[in-house]
């Protein structure tokens, strides 16, 4: 079983990176074999709207932009399930998670939800500053995840200030997952 998990802070040590890392571990303690991939590493431009705003993506499912997109949807359609973990900036995804996730959605529709269609997925939304924002963070994520017919498995909010005891709960959703995938 495959467990890939999406990060989206440039900071490779900071609160989003330490919540990726714990809810791997815990898909890991269920038997998992998990990957982590920072989308700050990756190259993937904004949706470009092509055409009259649909191209490919509604036509056939994939998108015609030439970049680590391609790459990184299909590390999530060969996993058993995924992870997102964001952090919260202005109430909102990264700029990175926003830019992979709105053309994943698009390619999702022209695929028809093969392969992402009932995938189980835990979301995460970071605040580290102000710890502001984190709700409607979360309600954006179980927007993608309705529209792209995932199974949450968990929505979970993390600030600063909770970060200590969300730790464990980000790693036991991790595990859960996992072992409700086997049962």
């Amino acid at each position: 079983m495959k467990v890939v998990a999406l990060h989206g802070s440039p900071n490779v040590d900071g609160l989003t990176a330490s919540l990726t890392e714990a809810v791997l571990a815990g898909a890991s303690e269920a038997g998992a074999a998990t990957n982590m991939i920072q989308l700050t590493e990756r190259e993937i431009a904004h949706c470009g709207q092509c055409g009259n705003g649909w191209h490919k993506c509604r036509e056939e499912g994939w998108c015609v932009i030439e970049d680590d997109f391609a790459q990184t949807r299909k590390a999530v359609l060969n996993a058993d399930a995924w992870v997102l973990v964001t952090p919260v900036y202005f109430g909102e995804f990264s700029e990175c998670v926003k830019a992979f996730t709105d053309r994943l959605r698009r390619c999702n529709v022209g695929a028809r939800g093969e392969g992402l269609n009932g995938k189980p997925v835990v979301g995460v939304a970071a605040a580290g500053g102000s710890g502001g924002g984190t709700a409607t963070c979360l309600l954006a994520m179980d927007r993608l995840f309705s529209h792209i017919g995932a199974d949450v498995a968990d929505l979970i909010t993390v600030t600063r200030r909770s970060a200590e005891y969300k730790h464990a709960a980000v790693r036991a959703a991790g595990k859960a997952m996992v072992e409700a995938m086997k049962a």
